[in-house]
């Protein structure tokens, strides 16, 4: 057990590293090339942090085991609408933009809505992933489209020539994504010890530990007050999650899904996707504060027990 804890530590440590640097670059490569930062947070800041569930959904669906692959997609965004988006708050206020109520927030409920139907059946299959895969395709045709350049700065951006951001960017990705996937590999060779489902796996270690780059980029973030970059990485972040993420197993392992992920793990995350509509809607003239984003971080930790509970009552080994 010494080599996986060793490893989940050298997993934080380039996390940790890359997040601030990485974010930094992001703002950079928005000012330089006329996009705003809430395009790049929905975007490459979203995809980039989204990279590591990507590849994680991928090796477990070439290995044949789709449930974790959907309990990563499904666990991320109940991890960075919980955890995320309620640490973030509680550390500092976000402010809300009404954009994000009327052109981002839509995209992610239809999203939702979406992934819901596909997995509603207890099947996910490639038809299931085309119409996903395609929502995705015209969610950024809509968001590039839809783009305005920032009327104000906002916080401080550093002062790199668009070469030198994108090196950065590019850099700093590499290492989040090596980063997480040292984490990742490293938590579930202790959880594999302890004979849990491959789906609370995936709901749990993967989601949690895949999750951690949306965790510190949007806290840098938020402390480097580039805001729009931090609530725009966790609705990008989850739009990808349901469009990018949750089709990968239906197209490489098409086949029935354990039926928890449908009746218990989806709803949890509607529930918290519709929370967030509607405190955005109720403080879309303010900011997220910290009484949101505590309650949202308390029923993280409620869900996370509820799980756990779950999992000891009928514990099922991975194959």
């Amino acid at each position: 057990m010494l080599v996986p804890l060793i490893v989940v530590l050298l997993g934080f440590i380039a996390l940790l590293w890359s997040a601030e640097r990485f974010v930094g670059a992001a703002a950079a490569t928005a000012h330089r090339a006329g996009m705003s930062t809430l395009l790049v947070g929905m975007t490459i800041v979203a995809l980039g942090t989204s990279a590591p569930e990507i590849v994680v959904s991928v090796m477990a669906s070439l290995d044949g085991i789709a449930d974790l692959a959907i309990g990563n997609a499904l666990g991320s965004n109940i991890a960075n609408l919980g955890l995320v988006l309620g640490v973030t708050a509680l550390v500092v206020p976000i402010p809300v933009r009404f954009s994000i109520v009327r052109r981002e927030l839509p995209l992610l409920l239809g999203a939702t809505g979406l992934a819901g139907y596909a997995l509603a059946n207890g099947i996910l299959g490639r038809i299931d992933a085309l119409f996903l895969i395609l929502l995705l395709v015209f969610s950024l045709w809509w968001l590039v489209r839809a783009d305005t350049p920032d009327t104000a700065p906002v916080g401080e951006i550093p002062d790199m020539r668009l070469p030198r951001a994108l090196f950065w960017l590019v850099l700093t990705l590499v290492v989040m994504v090596i980063g997480s996937r040292a984490l990742v590999w490293g938590a579930s060779e202790l959880a594999r010890g302890l004979g849990v489902s491959e789906l609370a796996i995936g709901l749990t270690v993967v989601a949690i530990g895949t999750s951690l780059p949306e965790l510190a980029a949007c806290v840098a973030s938020a402390l480097r007050r580039h805001h729009d970059i931090a609530i725009g990485n966790v609705i990008g972040s989850n739009l990808f999650n349901m469009l990018a993420v949750l089709p990968v197993p239906g197209l490489l392992a098409p086949g029935p899904i354990d039926p928890a992920a449908g009746s218990r793990d989806f709803p949890v995350m509607l529930v918290l996707t519709l929370a967030l509509g509607m405190l955005l809607l109720w403080q879309r003239r303010g900011q997220l504060g910290r009484l949101p984003g505590g309650l949202l971080a308390l029923s993280y930790a409620g869900y996370l027990t509820w799980l756990g509970i779950a999992s000891l009552a009928a514990p099922a080994p991975i194959s």
